[in-house]
């Protein structure tokens, strides 16, 4: 299995977009969470986070259909591929999340999303930002429209979990990383 630094060579190889780069930052962190808390390889589930979006930036038009190819460079085998593939369920591709890790990707990657909108209000940012802040935000369709909720919604059913637990879970692992993704004031930074 490849480590981090190698991943994050590859990302860098396909993408420079550096919104993009905190975005798969910030999917990392939650996948390592959620990881931690299902008490899984949170190693492994970080790396599908960081990497589930290798193919977005300069082939969009067939994302989750390129990134086979790009993450054969590295090394990546058959399970690692359909989870990065499956957060692109119902959305561009027919590969369906199954395993738990998949599930959660699915669920979070919008959600990710939705909470960096939302701290991005706040002068404060992610510090102190609540689950009752971000379900605020949701209910307000024309806040952060291309976050498509009902994506959310059904990988939360797939997973069994309520939004507010994922939502939560969310805010925990973009806290981790919020200096790295531009989201902690900065007179604290």
């Amino acid at each position: 299995m490849f480590d981090r630094n190698t991943a994050v060579e590859l990302w860098h190889k396909y993408n420079e977009s550096e919104s993009l780069w905190h975005h798969a930052l910030s999917v990392e962190a939650v996948m390592r969470e959620f990881a931690s808390y299902y008490s899984e390889d949170t190693e492994y589930w970080g790396l599908v986070g960081l990497l589930h979006d290798i193919d977005w930036e300069k082939f969009p038009e067939i994302h989750c259909k390129k990134a086979p190819e790009l993450l054969k460079e590295i090394g990546a085998d058959d399970d690692f591929i359909h989870a990065v593939c499956s957060h692109g369920w119902s959305i561009c591709v027919d590969v369906e999340p199954v395993k738990k890790m998949e599930k959660v990707l699915f669920t979070i990657d919008e959600l990710t999303g939705l909470v960096t909108a939302t701290a991005l209000m706040r002068p404060e940012k992610m510090k102190g930002i609540s689950v009752k802040s971000v379900k605020k935000k949701w209910s307000s369709k024309g806040f952060a429209a291309g976050v498509n909720r009902e994506i959310i919604e059904k990988g939360a059913a797939l997973l069994g979990e309520e939004i507010p637990f994922i939502i939560d879970m969310t805010i925990k692992g973009m806290t981790k990383v919020a200096p790295e993704i531009g989201l902690w004031p900065e007179e604290e930074a």
